[in-house]
């Protein structure tokens, strides 16, 4: 069967570092040593200290890391949910009374 998206309005922000807009940050050596994705575009955030930690975003499926280029995107009904760049604008199109 094949299935079409049901429209849905959403906020969608391209992540920053320093907006807040992440739910927590995992040291970067756990999430290389206990996920089983691929970390090569992830956010490194280097603390003080010296450790680097990696932004996500915390949901019904569990943690999502964040990545270069990534939008968070906010439901009507508040959950959250990570979008890379190259699949936001295919997705989603810019609401008229926006402009």
């Amino acid at each position: 069967m094949r299935y079409k998206r049901v429209g849905l309005e959403v906020e969608g922000v391209l992540y920053e570092v320093g907006k807040g807009l992440e739910d927590g940050f995992e040291l970067f050596r756990d999430v290389v040593v206990n996920g089983w994705i691929v970390t090569d575009s992830l956010i490194q955030i280097k603390k003080p200290d010296g450790s680097i930690v990696c932004p996500y975003i915390s949901n019904r499926r569990g943690r999502i890391y964040i990545s270069l280029g990534d939008y968070i995107i906010t439901e009507s009904d508040g959950e959250r949910h990570v979008c890379g760049g190259d699949k936001f604008s295919i997705r989603y199109e810019v609401l008229k009374d926006n402009l």
